[in-house]
């Protein structure tokens, strides 16, 4: 059931809602992280959402200006997104793959650096994740599908 207004989607509160969502973004990654609880890349995510998809909570679609143009890319999104609304995931764009890289920590693993257009946030396999953040973020993913905003942008804050 969707309850947002007209006066929560315009103006100063509208802004205010994205930094709010970025923020719980940044925890939510901060906590999943050292719980093993983050899967990058898009050949990785593809192989993760096929082996087990009930374990996903969140998928993260990473972009800058370059990789608009990149079709192959653009296919892979595509596919993916469709699994993840066939599956109930909720899907973020991340705008600042930068500030992604900042937060997972994403050094060169073996001279290569690493994809960042896909990642995943997975359950802990000992427990199922209670995490404010974790909801709040897919609070927005559910009242932006009742927008018809059914992959929203969302920028990560920066430090």
């Amino acid at each position: 059931m969707c309850t947002m207004t007209f006066e929560e989607l315009s103006g100063d509160h509208a802004a205010e809602r994205m930094d709010s969502v970025g923020k719980a973004l940044e925890e939510v990654l901060h906590s999943a992280l050292p719980q093993g609880c983050i899967t990058v890349g898009v050949y990785e995510a593809a192989k993760s959402l096929n082996v087990d998809p009930d374990n996903v909570v969140l998928c993260l679609l990473a972009t800058d200006e370059e990789d608009v143009k990149d079709v192959a890319l653009q296919i892979h999104f595509t596919l993916i997104q469709a699994f993840c609304c066939e599956n109930d995931i909720n899907i973020l764009r991340v705008g600042n793959m930068g500030r992604l890289a900042e937060i997972l920590g994403a050094a060169k693993q073996g001279g290569e650096p690493q994809d960042l257009h896909c990642v995943l946030v997975t359950n802990p396999h000992s427990s199922a994740w209670k995490d404010p953040a974790l909801s709040k973020v897919n609070g927005f993913c559910r009242e932006s599908r009742c927008l018809d905003q059914w992959v929203p942008l969302v920028n990560l804050p920066e430090r």
